[in-house]
């Protein structure tokens, strides 16, 4: 009897995704409305036009921006839109929503540009533990794009994966 230890994970065909490689390397910032606002209230037209033209946009380039309001004010949707459209002109990586918003949305878009065909017909994993805290989310994107082309799909490590699809022979 040898006392080789062979590892049959490493041998098998099963291959792992791990949800943490689709997350951006990029600066997350909030764009906050509220010092815009008149009394941190009230949204003035033309004094937030002016503030929007006199700004520089150049500092949010390279970063993920979402566009929120800190307080309660009672904000018009098109100067949230406003600010979108100034970023965009940038081509600038934001949305008009919470921090959790802008991490879906960068998944989101990762998830949608990764060519997943090295999966075609194989035994997949999708990694449980990282060390970046996924939202729940990414694991449905991720399974949307390999659940028709993988053989069977599990969740967690190898050692203790849970069974979540078997292709239909």
């Amino acid at each position: 009897m040898s006392s080789e230890i062979i590892n049959r994970v490493k041998k098998s065909s099963l291959r792992t995704i791990d949800p943490e490689l689709f997350y951006p390397d990029i600066q997350r910032i909030s764009f906050d409305l509220k010092p815009w606002l008149k009394d941190g209230l009230l949204l003035v037209e033309k004094d937030f036009r002016k503030s929007v033209d006199n700004h520089n946009w150049n500092q949010y380039i390279d970063k993920g921006v979402s566009i929120i309001c800190s307080n309660d004010a009672i904000i018009p949707d098109w100067a949230y839109m406003l600010i979108s459209s100034k970023l965009e002109n940038f081509n600038i990586i934001h949305i008009i929503g919470s921090n959790e918003d802008l991490e879906i949305k960068l998944l989101y878009d990762a998830i949608n540009n990764y060519n997943f065909n090295e999966f075609k017909n194989k035994s997949v994993i999708i990694k449980g533990c990282s060390e970046q805290k996924i939202p729940l989310a990414a694991f449905s994107m991720i399974l949307n794009k390999i659940q028709p082309i993988a053989k069977s799909i599990m969740f967690g490590e190898a050692c203790s994966s849970v069974p979540i699809y078997k292709s239909k022979k």
